[in-house]
């Protein structure tokens, strides 16, 4: 790809109303704002993104995300906002009532730690690469070198029979961290996946790669939005 002149950026900010391992915590407060409020001030700050969106079909949600200035251009279909939709769905819905763009990027709110920094390190890769997707992943904590699966009778199998049994001899792993995904549109369009084989990755921090998607989670990044603002203060 190109440099950026050329290229048109839409991001994405997906939100239903529907969440269940966390009810409605697109717009509880995690530390002294709505999660979703994290996510949509640093995109704001992106040097990249032309246009920022949020899709949701939830009132109460796109109240919330234009009250902290994000654009919400139409309302998402129900059919696209329940517990078994694909994620993929919202963004090509997007990209169909919002055509001409060429570059479209997906900011989940559930990934608050996520900074500016590593939103636009992300869209910097895809667009210095002739990649057509770059994701953000980061360093697992546990190598799937060293773990095993248990079969019927509780026999204990490695799913790598080979690995190697020193942990300097193992390769470095990483995990998707969901924070943020960045794709050429007409590729997402003809594949409606943001990873295959040609994806490349953009490596963020482990201290700012939580997901939110339990009490627990919530409860840690919270902890975390805190302290980090104590050391900005």
């Amino acid at each position: 790809m190109s440099n950026k002149k050329t290229k048109k950026i839409l991001a994405i900010i997906p939100a239903r109303g529907g969440s269940k391992g966390v009810p409605r915590k697109n717009i509880r407060y995690l530390a002294d704002k709505p999660l979703i409020a994290w996510t949509i001030e640093e995109a704001k700050k992106s040097k990249y993104i032309d246009r920022l969106i949020l899709s949701s079909e939830d009132q109460e949600i796109i109240s919330v995300a234009s009250r902290y200035d994000c654009e919400v251009p139409f309302i998402r279909p129900q059919t696209l906002a329940e517990d078994n939709t694909p994620g993929i769905n919202p963004v090509i819905h997007a990209l169909n009532e919002l055509p001409g763009y060429d570059v479209v990027v997906l900011l989940q709110p559930t990934s608050p730690l996520r900074t500016v920094e590593d939103i636009d390190g992300c869209i910097e890769t895809l667009l210095n690469s002739s990649a057509p997707s770059c994701v953000t992943v980061t360093e697992a904590d546990k190598s799937p070198y060293w773990m095993y699966r248990i079969e019927d009778e509780e026999v204990m199998i490695p799913l790598f029979r080979n690995a190697a049994s020193l942990r300097q001899e193992l390769p470095n792993v990483y995990s998707l961290n969901g924070a943020v995904y960045a794709a050429d549109t007409n590729w997402i369009v003809e594949f409606s996946q943001f990873i295959k084989e040609k994806t490349v990755p953009y490596i963020m921090p482990k201290e700012r790669s939580y997901d939110i998607d339990t009490e627990q989670d919530f409860m840690i990044t919270d902890y975390l939005l805190r302290e980090r603002g104590k050391l900005n203060d």
